[in-house]
């Protein structure tokens, strides 16, 4: 993928991290796209629904599934605005999602290289090609401003 349509789909999952800041939910946003169109799309949700595994990463993976009737997401691009957590990062791999493309990564609780490299470990059922730095200056002033007020 272009860096040029990376960086238009990142700030599409950037609208929906601010949606997710709007309803008081951190904000991350994520969008799926399968053959340059975009698929499914997901917001941090987990205040709003009161769900614990409502992190718009799986919330735009269930999306999908529905949207391509599988659970499979060969051929799909998430584009996420922070890097994933372990939860995230799991499903990612067992929805078989071919690449991931990151705004800012997550010192505390990321998945993907700075905690754990989830996404690229050889002893699991797929490995999944990453991205980094995405658009990470918008991201990372998104989540400042929006901790800023709450700390």
């Amino acid at each position: 993928m272009a860096a040029s349509t990376m960086n238009q789909f990142m700030h599409q999952a950037l609208e929906l991290a601010q949606l997710a800041a709007d309803h008081d939910d951190v904000p991350v946003g994520c969008v799926i796209v399968k053959d340059g169109v975009v698929i499914a799309s997901g917001e941090n949700r987990r205040e709003i629904d009161n769900d614990p595994t409502a992190h718009a990463e799986v919330v735009a993976l269930r999306h999908a599934a529905a949207a391509l009737g599988h659970w499979r997401l060969d051929g799909c691009t998430v584009i996420v605005t922070l890097e994933p957590c372990v939860m995230c990062a799991g499903a990612i791999v067992n929805a078989r999602v071919d690449a991931v493309v990151i705004g800012a990564s997550d010192e505390k609780a990321g998945a993907v290289g700075s905690r754990y490299n989830v996404l690229q470990d050889p002893r699991l059922l797929h490995e999944v090609a990453v991205t980094w730095d995405v658009e990470s200056a918008a991201s990372v002033e998104l989540l400042q401003q929006f901790f800023a007020v709450r700390r």
